[in-house]
């Protein structure tokens, strides 16, 4: 049994306009053509696959099975061509990066989003990590790219602006750091704390902080999110420490209030870090330009 796709995309679209002539135009075959392949499928398949009526036709049993498995065919290879294609272009296989807390929670997912979602075949794989181990990652070809403050050493890497990360203390409107507009974290770190749970590379960077200033972090809770740590400083569980980003976005639905740090660390240049430019796949390289064009929009 022999079967093409002309035949199938053929049959589709007579089945579905019910007609034959409606089919042939749809796939661009003149009609005593289409008329003489729906024959032969018939033959070759030895059943009748259309009822032929005064008003069109409509498939048989049998030609409803065919329907089925035609339309599964069809998809299959416009995925395949697809697939193929992206190939062709370079734009597919995986890409690797790494990100500190703050960019891969609140700066990445809607930069990420329109362009994974134009670049299909291409599947991305994001780890959370501090920016000094996010150099070393990237040095060692663990990751392609890399999210990282340029406040640590960022050796030979090649870099490119990303955005500005500014960190701030978010407070219960009624908490009494709330009526002042700025305050060292080492003060800060004195307050119950709620904290990101997790193996966060924000809450490692806060606890080296506090450490230095010759304090330890009272945690009271740990929770996922931004969106939670604010939730449970508005409930009065303790103070935080988060992105301006993410408590500007949290201040407009509850009752916080943002303070601003002291302390130079708080306020650090975001890059996109590589260990070479031109030595990136062509899907890693086209992320990067993505992330600068991002960078450059904002």
């Amino acid at each position: 049994m022999s079967l093409d796709l002309t035949d199938l995309r053929l049959f589709v679209a007579v089945a579905e306009r019910g007609s034959i002539t409606a089919g042939a135009a749809a796939v661009h075959l003149a009609l005593a053509s289409a008329s003489a392949r729906v024959r032969a499928l018939e033959q070759t398949l030895g059943t009748a696959l259309l009822e032929r009526g005064r008003r069109g036709v409509q498939p048989t049993a049998a030609g409803e099975a065919l329907l089925g498995h035609a339309r599964l065919v069809l998809a299959q290879v416009a995925s395949l061509k697809g697939d193929l294609a992206a190939h062709a272009r370079g734009l597919a296989g995986r890409v690797r990066l790494v990100s500190n807390t703050v960019a891969l929670a609140e700066m990445l997912p809607p930069v990420l989003a329109p362009w994974l979602a134009r670049n299909p075949a291409v599947a991305l794989d994001v780890a959370e990590r501090p920016s000094p181990e996010i150099v070393g990652d990237v040095m060692a070809g663990r990751a392609e790219i890399g999210l990282a403050a340029d406040s640590v050493d960022l050796g030979a890497l090649e870099r490119f602006p990303f955005a500005v990360d500014r960190l701030v203390l978010v407070v219960a409107r009624r908490h009494r750091l709330a009526r002042i507009r700025r305050i060292a974290f080492a003060e800060a770190a004195a307050e119950p704390f709620v904290a990101l749970a997790g193996d966060s590379a924000l809450q490692r960077h806060l606890a080296g902080h506090a450490a230095r200033a010759g304090r330890r972090l009272a945690v009271r809770i740990a929770v996922q999110g931004f969106d939670a740590v604010c939730r449970m400083v508005e409930a009065g569980i303790g103070v935080a420490v988060v992105p301006d980003v993410a408590a500007a976005r949290c201040r407009r639905s509850m009752a916080i209030v943002p303070v601003r740090l002291a302390d130079p660390w708080s306020e650090r240049r975001l890059v996109v870090g590589v260990r070479r430019l031109a030595g990136l796949t062509p899907p890693a390289r086209a992320l990067v330009e993505h992330l600068r064009a991002a960078a450059k929009a904002a």
